[in-house]
């Protein structure tokens, strides 16, 4: 790209910061708990008709956007999730102090969002025509139970056209080539219930959940490929004189490599069936599972990333995370996963976000763009 209009990019993204600040906020005030984000989705489809394009809301509540003259070819993908870790009821008030801003979701994932929205009318101010169609989704279902099926739709709705895809969440600089996969699992268990003291000696459920974790807890993981478990919800019994008839833990079980992960899956299955005890039975509900992958650094597209950040004067940072990207680099699709400014106390009534770096964050993604349309081309 020549400097002059990498100079252009700069300045451009520069004078944008406030504007990308302020829609971050308008943002952020919407609520999109994962599995309710409608109204959010609304008011961005409203958003980018404002901008002068006509957006798509599919069945699942994705927003879909595109901008290029092609109509074929090899296809750019970009991601930004919409939806939210917090209820419907929370209070969604945004604070600004001096270069902060305060807000529940504001660092993840409402000024990737408005990032996402803000790409298409700086491209059209550049007067720059990419290689390749870009097609920008603003998707659902990254957080939590969502298990990723925003992308999943995404991706595979657009998989034979899609050269390369660019999730766009996270922290500035951090490079994601790496997609941390997952099995979350609901464990119940069953027996007979009764009375505490007229029918004691009957098994528990909570007893027997209670074996359960305590067996989970003694695994042994691998540090290489990292993998990890985590009891993170129990619920059951009926009161403190019932013998309980049911108990359930959700279980999230997590490694970098599949096979460590199916092999961590493989324990705590046997544990559930076996260390129960006698008189009770297991069931296992499976909530959700992402899928595990890596691009290499030698990649292309993963050093055009790294390049850009290097262009900010910023060293990389190579991470290995649960986002969007899991699905395309599941697919074996050219894919990264990129942040805008640095934001800490995510998923807390505390999260926070810093201003002045989104201009950084903005050229990013407008010279990462550019250059893969060019990269997927050629």
């Amino acid at each position: 790209m020549l400097p002059a209009t990498l100079t252009r990019i700069r300045s451009l993204a520069q004078s944008r910061t406030e504007a990308v600040a302020t829609l971050a906020q308008r943002i952020c005030e919407v609520p999109a708990p994962t599995g309710d984000e409608r109204q959010r989705a609304e008011f961005l489809a409203s958003l980018w008709r404002e901008r002068g394009y006509t957006p798509e809301i599919d069945a699942i509540g994705n927003v879909y956007a595109r901008r290029g003259k092609h109509g074929r070819g090899p296809l750019l993908l970009l991601l930004a999730h919409i939806d939210t870790v917090f209820p419907a009821t929370t209070p969604l008030h945004v604070i600004r102090k001096g270069d902060i801003m305060y807000g529940p979701g504001i660092g993840d994932n409402s000024v990737s969002v408005a990032a996402l929205l803000s790409l298409f009318p700086l491209l059209d101010e550049l007067k720059i025509e990419t290689d390749a169609d870009i097609l920008a989704v603003a998707n659902v279902g990254e957080e939590g139970l969502g298990n990723l099926r925003g992308a999943r739709a995404a991706v595979e709705r657009y998989r034979a056209d899609t050269g390369a895809v660019i999730a766009i969440d996270g922290r500035l600089g951090v490079l994601v080539n790496t997609a941390v996969g997952s099995k979350r699992w609901r464990v119940s268990v069953h027996g007979p219930g009764g009375h505490s003291f007229g029918s004691f000696g009957t098994p528990s459920a909570i007893h027997g959940l209670g074996r359960i974790i305590a067996a989970i807890a003694d695994i042994s993981v691998p540090v290489q490929p990292r993998t990890t478990f985590n009891v993170g919800l129990i619920e059951g019994g009926t009161s403190v004189n019932t013998i309980a008839a049911c108990a359930s833990a959700t279980i999230d079980m997590r490694s970098t490599e599949a096979t460590a992960l199916e092999d961590l899956a493989n324990i705590v299955r046997e544990i559930s069936e076996q260390q129960v005890g006698a008189g009770l039975r297991t069931e296992i509900e499976i909530l959700g599972e992402r899928p595990t992958g890596t691009r290499n650094q030698s990649d292309p597209l993963v050093q055009l990333g790294d390049n850009t950040i290097r262009w900010l004067g910023l060293e990389p940072i190579y991470a290995a995370s649960s986002t969007d990207a899991n699905i395309p680099i599941s697919m074996n699709i050219p894919s990264l996963c990129v942040g805008i400014t640095y934001a800490s106390r995510a998923h807390t009534l505390e999260e926070y976000m810093h201003i002045a770096p989104i201009a950084s964050g903005l050229a990013q993604l407008l010279r990462l763009s550019i250059e893969a349309c060019t990269l997927i081309t050629h």
